[in-house]
């Protein structure tokens, strides 16, 4: 019988069982920002201990970070409390930190992708819910809480429920103006935000194989939108290229040894899995949420649903409380809702491509009167070479805020937030009640197109 990526890597890292069923886990790369590790470090300072393997764990500052001034101090003073605990905590230790200084800062799950640090077969841990951005290169990622987070430094090794597999395959191909971020959306709708609970999501078929390692990251970004605990795609010939000649990735003879074990990494062709889902590409339309999660999703063309009509008494209340916060009626189109907002970046949607594909739609023309919108680079080194290519000017031109690096507004724990009840057209994860920094603020999710499409229509359209 063969076996899954998953039961591979898990068996590779498992240290040893536990009396109450988990496994404890050595993790191969532990990822830090500033949010989530002073604590931390506090308590580690308490009980007297050392990090455990510091060559193994990288930081960088995204969360707190303001992406229009970034001169120091910042205007937030607990945010920089933030950022100068994080530097001392890293020098302290001898942790590699990716600060604004180096040029190589940024958020967290693009920052070292694109250094070459994550690779296939590894297991991963940051203490950030997205941490399965990284299960795209064919590792085992785990977003973790502040205690697990102290954990991993002093051990390096976590405790986890060993998780079932499911095998979601979308096969043929994607319609012009259809994006990962689409695909994304639709299979979170289909399964639900809960569909995932107690699964490890494995992604293939033909338009995985066909996609970009961009793309790839943005779709294992959201499996945990999806309740899943761990999303990954297979490694292969796209992988290897994207990481070939990164600083981190393997060098000379050992790239070849590297590549070699990486292959064996994969999934067997008679690998058995848990639970089996198919969809097709030819079947998903540009996709936006008309509610408060992800799985509140429709296509362009469709009407925003009548709760009345939802079975499930528990998602029928919920229908109606997200209505009612978003101010939407059922029945009516989801195209042609006005927005106020528009927001193109975060650890889904802040990658080179992602301002490609939105420069292209923007090139001669202008954002509506009345719409405020920005553009956040996902990384320092992502804003560099978009200012090589000119992709800032596209976007200013149009009538964009080209920003520096960091999360941003996608969860506002810097300046950019939603004001009031403001209606924002998001390239972000989460579409929840306040999580763009207003309490009434609303958020709808979309691809950077279709985010790019709205700045210019003032409302929600269709891109293509």
């Amino acid at each position: 019988m063969g076996k899954t990526l998953f039961e591979k890597v898990w068996q590779k890292h498992a240290v040893r069982e536990l009396p109450d069923g988990s496994t404890q886990l050595f993790v191969g790369t532990h990822l830090l920002h500033e949010v989530t590790s002073p604590q931390a470090f506090g308590m580690m300072r308490t009980l007297g201990l050392k990090v455990k393997y510091p060559n193994r764990t990288f930081a960088t500052v995204d969360h707190i970070i303001p992406t229009h001034d970034i001169s120091e101090p910042y205007a937030d003073p607990r945010g920089y409390e933030m950022l100068t605990e994080l530097r001392k905590n890293c020098l302290e230790n001898g942790i590699t930190f990716f600060d604004v200084p180096t040029g190589k800062q940024g958020v967290i799950h693009i920052v070292h992708p694109e250094q070459g640090i994550i690779h296939p077969g590894m297991t991963v841990a940051c203490g950030d819910s997205h941490t399965a951005t990284h299960g795209a290169f064919g590792a085992i990622a785990f977003g973790i809480g502040t205690s697990q987070v102290r954990n991993v430094l002093a051990t390096q090794t976590l405790a986890f429920k060993k998780l079932k597999v499911r095998r979601i395959n979308v096969n043929g191909k994607l319609s012009r103006g259809v994006y990962p971020k689409d695909v994304a959306l639709h299979i979170i709708r289909k399964l639900g935000v809960n569909g995932g609970l107690g699964y490890a999501y494995e992604f293939g078929g033909e338009v995985f194989d066909n996609m970009s390692m961009e793309g790839r990251m943005t779709v294992c970004n959201m499996a945990i939108e999806g309740g899943a605990r761990v999303g990954y795609i297979n490694p292969d010939e796209t992988t290897f290229n994207y990481l070939k000649g990164r600083p981190y990735a393997p060098k000379a003879e050992e790239w070849d040894k590297a590549v070699e074990y990486w292959k064996t990494i994969a999934s067997d062709a008679d690998a058995v899995y848990d639970d089996v889902q198919n969809f097709n590409g030819e079947d998903i339309e540009p996709t936006v949420t008309w509610g408060v999660n992800p799985s509140q999703a429709i296509f362009i063309g469709e009407n925003i649903p009548d709760p009345e009509t939802i079975a499930d008494e528990t998602q029928k209340k919920d229908a109606k409380d997200a209505l009612a916060y978003m101010k939407f009626k059922a029945g009516t189109p989801i195209a042609g809702t006005p927005i106020n907002v528009a927001f193109i970046g975060s650890c889904t949607n802040g990658r080179l491509s992602d301002f490609e594909e939105a420069a292209a739609f923007l090139k001669g023309k202008k954002v509506a009167k009345g719409v405020r919108a920005i553009a956040v680079p996902g990384s320092q080194i992502v804003e560099r070479i978009a200012i090589e290519k000119g992709l800032d000017k596209v976007f200013k031109d149009a009538g964009f805020e080209w920003r520096h690096a960091g999360c941003s507004m996608c969860l506002a724990m810097n300046p950019d937030k939603l004001v009031g009840d403001e209606l924002c057209a998001s390239t972000s994860n989460r579409n929840f009640k306040g999580r763009q920094g207003s309490p009434t603020g609303r958020t709808m999710l979309m691809s950077p197109v279709m985010a790019a499409a709205a700045a210019v229509a003032g409302k929600v359209v269709d891109c293509r």
